[in-house]
């Protein structure tokens, strides 16, 4: 399936019905008045969050979605119903905007969220509603309102636990495929990938959501490469797993300049993004001897003052292990978060 991460579309929430003008004529009731029913409301729009949706897809050749007006008035005091609402299912991790005014209409972040963008126009009064001491016999009624049609724009961020970052042809794709179900393209190319992947890595009972980052390069944070249409995606990530693969440089410090790169391309977009938690991996270590990965892990780990664990997407080498660090990453990151909400909650006491 393709990933469409970005879309813009138009919303109208439903018109209400009219007022009805009507009287009573009933026979032995001398005394008829005026009994038209009010129109119905008309329907509102809704955004909802759907878990089982990664892709703004749906949405792509369908640029206008219009909420159900509401029915007019009847006699006999009879109401027009409600139009009914329109409910457009969006992934979690949308961001809602308005495409005129830019401004962020509302962040999608869980699971049947619901957040209305527009509401449906209010029905019009019947002349019922207009009797008075002055006016015994109203003979007009109210039309209903108009929907209200906004612009909107909707965003995709991944909401995945762990981004697999690194220059093109890193070895991120092969990782995700060893790691998850996944089965991103790969080749021996640059931007193999050309959208982010999702893999969901099951360790025992417990699972953990992985992305696979399209490679950056010098610049992506200006807009080259594939630049900054992805970065965004890493936002919202709790940790990075970098990758460096080291079997394409002959000297330590080439690995580490590529390891520079791809962090100074993420400080330009969002200097936050370099607090986020980071495993580093040596990829492609079956085509390097015993000898070479040693090299390059010791003067990385003295240089970048970390661990560097070598990995190998091919023959499996330290993939369990990696599974666990990343797992744990998650579980550390999760019970941190826990100790701020709870310590934000606490209750200051007067003296």
């Amino acid at each position: 399936m393709k990933f469409i991460d970005e879309v813009d579309i138009e919303i109208i929430s439903g018109e209400g019905g009219k007022g009805f003008v009507g009287y009573r004529r009933e026979k032995y009731v001398p005394l008829g008045g005026p009994d038209g029913g009010d129109g119905g409301d008309g329907g509102n729009v809704y955004f909802e969050g759907d878990e089982g949706l990664n892709t703004l897809l749906h949405f792509r050749g369908l640029k206008t979605f219009k909420a159900q007006p509401g029915e007019n008035g009847a006699g006999s005091n009879m109401q027009g119903a409600t139009g009914e609402d329109m409910v457009l299912k969006v992934p979690v991790g949308t961001l809602i905007y308005n495409k005129e005014t830019g401004d962020l209409l509302f962040d999608v972040t869980e699971h049947g969220q619901r957040y209305k963008a527009a509401e449906g126009g209010r029905g019009g009064k019947g002349n019922a509603h207009f009797k008075s001491s002055t006016n015994q016999t109203p003979r007009f009624a109210q039309n209903g309102e108009a929907g209200t049609a906004i612009p909107i724009h909707l965003e995709l961020k991944l909401l995945a636990d762990i981004a697999l970052i690194g220059l093109p042809n890193a070895g991120k794709s092969t990782l995700i495929s060893a790691i998850s179900a996944a089965r991103p393209k790969i080749a021996d190319y640059p931007f193999t990938t050309l959208e982010p992947n999702l893999g969901v890595v099951e360790l025992g009972e417990k699972t953990l959501v992985v992305t696979d980052i399209p490679g950056l390069i010098e610049g992506a944070a200006e807009g080259k490469g594939l630049g900054i249409k992805f970065l965004k995606h890493i936002e919202r990530t709790s940790a990075l797993v970098h990758l460096i693969d080291c079997s394409m440089f002959l000297e330590e410090y080439e690995a580490i300049e590529s390891y520079m790169i791809v962090r100074e391309e993420l400080e330009k977009y969002n200097p936050e993004l370099l607090t986020k938690k980071e495993i580093v991996c040596l990829t492609k270590i079956d085509a390097m001897t015993e000898e070479e990965i040693e090299k390059f892990r010791s003067h990385m780990e003295e240089q970048l003052d970390r661990k560097v664990l070598p990995i190998s997407g091919v023959s499996g080498r330290n993939i369990e292990l990696l599974k666990q660090l990343m797992l744990r990453t998650k579980e550390v990151i999760e019970e941190e978060k826990k100790k701020e909400a709870s310590h934000g909650n606490k209750r200051i006491r007067p003296e």
